[in-house]
């Protein structure tokens, strides 16, 4: 039964967190969000997750700065996530996300994130030795990380047509990475993962799963 708990993190700062899937589950997922929250979209892909066989939790990675955030994908939403993201720094992101893999305990654990949340699992295959592997879906501003070395195998999804991440990025990454298994989605756009969005694309969506779940199960086996 998926539940709300709270974890508490190195520094002291205690965040709520989502919590879904079989607690003795074979492979477990830190679920890294979007800029809006662990709202109802992240929930859901917490649920299929759970349902695919994972343990997983979700940080609040916001909590920082705004707690109990739900926001929605409007433009006023999404101005109001960057403001928030801004005020967290990134090692205190880092914190909570490995507080988050510690609940897990001995078990190996990967980490998947989206659009933000993807830039937030390269960070913990580059910044962290806590994630046994990490998948980035539409990960903003990794471009930027690209230099950065991977502790871990990565696997990155991107959409051919996102509106903020362009190809000439992606290629980028590509290159300063050889080893990071990149896929690019036939015109999708950004978000294509998120039922939510204008740009939702199923097929992209089922095909970006169904790789992520076996990458998991590779690794983290």
């Amino acid at each position: 039964m998926a539940h709300w708990i709270t974890i508490t993190a190195a520094d002291g700062h205690a965040f709520d967190a989502y919590r879904d899937g079989p607690d003795d589950a074979a492979y477990c997922l830190v679920v890294a969000q979007e800029i809006f929250g662990v709202n109802p979209h992240m929930r859901y892909a917490c649920a299929q997750l759970a349902a695919a066989g994972f343990a997983v939790i979700a940080p609040a990675l916001l909590d920082r700065a705004e707690r109990k955030l739900e926001l929605g994908y409007s433009a006023e939403d999404l101005q109001h996530g960057f403001a928030l993201r801004a005020r967290v720094p990134e090692s205190a992101t880092v914190m909570d996300i490995e507080a988050t893999r510690a609940v897990f305990g001995a078990r190996k654990v990967g980490i998947i994130g989206y659009c933000w949340g993807g830039r937030v699992a390269w960070w913990g295959a580059t910044r962290s030795d806590a994630f046994a592997a990490s998948v980035a879906w539409y990960g903003g501003g990794i471009a930027a990380d690209r230099n950065e070395l991977p502790r871990c195998p990565v696997q990155m999804h991107f959409g051919e047509i996102d509106h903020s991440i362009s190809m000439d990025d992606v290629e980028a990454i590509r290159t300063a990475q050889p080893g990071v298994e990149i896929f690019v989605y036939k015109g999708a756009a950004h978000g294509f993962g998120c039922e939510e969005r204008p740009t939702f694309d199923p097929a992209s969506y089922e095909l970006a799963q169904s790789r992520t779940v076996e990458f998991f199960h590779e690794h983290l086996a």
